[in-house]
């Protein structure tokens, strides 16, 4: 994949008052406040801490904003960061594909922002070169992401039974996917 593929302007893109962006070591305050809720946690993989203390977000913000190339990005109002949007590249055999990931902070649930973002997002990653395919594995109790993911064009491509055990509880996994809207042939044309 070339270094034009990925999103290194900032903001990467806006809309109705947010914002996609690089992370800022100022935001960390804010991704403390708004992380540290156990409906938050309950959704995401156990590598996510609750509670979620500042020293988390200040070492969460120190390690994104030194990825290059960027593949974490904050969702923000004007004034602070109040989400996380990202992708995590395959490899080998899985190197056109990309995980996507993300979370918003509760008070901004039900507004459609993170429809809009991971719908931006996913256009931009899948439209800038190397990636066929973004897939996202969604727990079972989570129909909201699940919503977020068939809005932004993610289309329910399995269930993955027993897959996942989130505080004491099993679970199945939803897998999602949006794959590259137009044709490739070869392997040369994903480089174009």
């Amino acid at each position: 994949m070339t270094s034009e593929y990925f999103p290194l302007s900032d903001p990467l893109f806006q809309f109705e008052g947010y914002h996609v962006r690089r992370f800022r070591h100022a935001d960390a305050a804010a991704i403390a406040r708004y992380a540290n809720n156990f409906s938050i946690w309950k959704q995401l993989r156990d590598w996510f801490p609750h509670p979620y203390t500042r020293e988390d977000a200040e070492e969460f913000v120190d390690q994104v904003t030194r990825e290059y190339p960027p593949r974490t990005f904050a969702i923000a109002t004007e004034s602070e960061a109040i989400g996380t949007l990202g992708y995590h590249p395959g490899y080998d055999v899985h190197r056109h594909s990309a995980e996507l990931g993300f979370w918003l902070a509760e008070p901004y649930h039900g507004k459609g922002i993170m429809t809009e973002a991971v719908r931006r997002f996913s256009d931009h990653l899948l439209d800038g070169g190397g990636l066929l395919r973004l897939w996202a594995g969604v727990f079972s109790n989570n129909p909201a992401s699940m919503r977020v993911l068939e809005k932004a064009g993610f289309e329910l491509e399995g269930v993955l039974k027993a897959s996942v055990v989130k505080d004491g509880e099993v679970l199945d996994q939803h897998l999602y996917a949006k794959v590259r809207p137009r044709p490739v042939s070869s392997f040369d044309s994903l480089n174009e």
